[in-house]
């Protein structure tokens, strides 16, 4: 059969059954079932297919799976031609499949290991994305890295990450932060991203009272808190798919605040933060003024430069070659200008995005027609090359 005669997907079939085919390492053995099972002088027949469906793999725990597999986006990606399968990672991923491309987000050395045998194997899957460059999100003490490193046009805006060190097994919790280089207030956070509730506890410390009180196991990160308008800004990075959204955040802490603490206070789990403002009169109508006054200032709040968000999006993709992701950006309440981005998430709740669908929809569209053109060039270079081959043994004859 010719490869240029007829282009990818297409069914082939006899009376009875039909084999999808949607690349062309499936010819040779599809070609062979059939005709052991065709009856004698049973001509096969190619159906090339209008709108080609494409199988797209997901592995996720079953807490993801849910939030993310919404009957919205698996309805919206067969409009396109698109099946979300799901994958089952107890089992051996190379008996599952066939897949164009497969998504995942799920912790250990064993499912990487498979991963890495699929793409080893079969290089025509494209996996999104390679455990090893997920791997640089698992931990906080680096996970930064990656922005200081950055050279993009900022125009007149400035990046940087907030001052952090890590707080090792050996050092003393109730020495001095100052001896350390470091000031208060700090967000403590748990130093490895595994997935568990844990992994995302953070605590907002005030003094060193608070850190005494502080029961992360060591190592963990401090990371000084910047004054930011309690607003932040959350950018999905979904392939060459970009979108900013606003969120509320914690408040800013005055130095009144600070001075103002008790004894007994100075540590705050982020859960607990609308008591910074309640305090001291825990009731109804201060919190609810509390969450009104947020409100308020993340419908208020100016975005951040479009081009400049682009840039610095565009710029953490290639430098770690992921292709899902989100990042936390905040902007220095004393200057406009300044901004830092303080967490890198690999597959956040996605779900939460504006448009998810269609955002991942358009996604997955990209990724397998970048794959079938890729096919397609590769199959005409070999067809080429044995054309050519072809063409001296005739002429050595």
């Amino acid at each position: 059969m010719s490869k240029s005669k007829h282009s990818l997907p297409f069914i082939l079939k006899n009376t009875e059954t039909e084999l999808y085919i949607n690349s062309y390492e499936r010819i040779e053995f599809s070609l062979s079932y059939l005709l052991l099972f065709s009856p004698p002088k049973h001509k096969l027949k190619i159906k090339e297919m209008s709108s080609p469906m494409y199988r797209i793999g997901y592995a996720f725990s079953p807490k993801d799976g849910q939030r993310f597999m919404q009957n919205s986006l698996i309805n919206h990606a067969k409009q396109r031609g698109i099946d979300l399968i799901e994958i089952n990672p107890t089992q051996p991923l190379a008996q599952q499949g066939p897949f164009d491309c497969i998504i995942h987000k799920i912790y250990g050395s064993d499912w990487n290991n498979q991963v890495q045998q699929l793409s080893l194997h079969h290089p025509n899957v494209v996996v999104i994305d390679p455990p090893e460059a997920i791997d640089h999100l698992h931990s906080r003490a680096s996970m930064l890295d990656v922005v200081t490193s950055l050279k993009i046009p900022q125009g007149n805006q400035t990046l940087g990450v907030p001052n952090q060190r890590v707080l090792e097994e050996s050092e003393n919790i109730t020495d001095s932060i100052e001896e350390k280089g470091f000031k208060f207030p700090f967000i403590a956070k748990q130093l490895s991203v595994d997935g568990s509730g844990k992994s995302h506890e953070m605590f907002l410390v005030f003094n060193e009272n608070g850190l005494k009180k502080l029961k992360l196991k060591k190592p963990f990160l401090m990371q000084e808190f910047v004054n930011h308008g309690g607003v932040i800004f959350k950018v999905y990075v979904v392939g060459d798919h970009v979108k900013c959204v606003k969120r509320k955040s914690l408040p800013d802490i005055s130095e009144e605040t600070l001075n103002n603490m008790a004894p007994d206070e100075g540590l705050l789990l982020f859960k607990q933060i609308s008591n910074l403002i309640a305090k001291n009169d825990p009731s109804s109508d201060q919190v609810e003024g509390y969450i009104s006054g947020v409100e308020k200032l993340v419908e208020e709040a100016e975005m951040p430069p479009s081009e400049f968000v682009m840039e610095l999006a565009n710029g953490l993709r290639e430098a770690m070659g992921l292709r899902l992701f989100n990042f936390d950006l905040i902007r220095d309440s004393r200057d406009g200008n300044r901004y830092f981005v303080i967490d890198i998430n690999y597959f956040p709740g996605f779900a939460k995005m504006p448009d998810y669908e269609s955002v991942f929809v358009d996604f997955f569209c990209d990724v397998v027609e970048d794959k079938r053109r890729n096919v397609g060039l590769e199959a005409k270079e070999n067809q080429e090359v044995r054309g050519g081959e072809i063409e001296e043994s005739e002429a050595l004859v």
